[in-house]
């Protein structure tokens, strides 16, 4: 038995070593936000916040994670640019078939916790990973500038 910090709250769970976090969430915690997609690392499904740093949850056994790592996923994240992403992707209409919109959002959080005002730049290199089969780049864009108070970019 380990215990992790998921979401705020302390979990005794039964794991393999090499047995990726992302089918701990799913499969033993029921935290089917996390989207399973590739399964090595590259196209950014899994994404979600460990120690605030977004990370692919697919790349990370269970092996690697220690008790005081404070995992978030799609369920548990909160703050202010939580509440700003979710209503910028409300307005600029974001999603279409949805199955990519966990990891967008949870990187978006994370670059704008560390960077308030990002470019087009930063945006690429935070969430440029993240493979959106419906193609909704200029409005994910859009809605990260005006998550972070700043006028759409053309």
């Amino acid at each position: 038995m380990a215990t992790l910090n998921v979401n705020g709250k302390v979990v005794s769970v039964d794991a393999e070593p090499d047995m990726p976090l992302l089918w701990i969430l799913r499969c033993d915690l029921a935290l089917t936000g996390t989207k399973f997609g590739c399964g090595v690392g590259i196209c950014g499904a899994c994404t979600l916040h460990v120690d605030g740093k977004a990370e692919l949850a697919c790349q990370l056994p269970m092996s690697a994670l220690r008790p005081a790592m404070k995992i978030t996923t799609i369920e548990g994240v909160r703050g202010k640019e939580a509440d700003a992403v979710r209503a910028a992707w409300l307005d600029v209409d974001v999603v279409q078939c949805g199955y990519c919109q966990s990891a967008q959002i949870m990187a978006a959080c994370a670059l704008l916790k560390a960077k308030p005002k990002p470019t087009d730049a930063d945006i690429d290199a935070a969430l440029g990973n993240i493979l959106c089969r419906c193609g909704t780049y200029p409005r994910i864009r859009a809605a990260i500038h005006q998550a972070a108070g700043q006028a759409p970019r053309g």
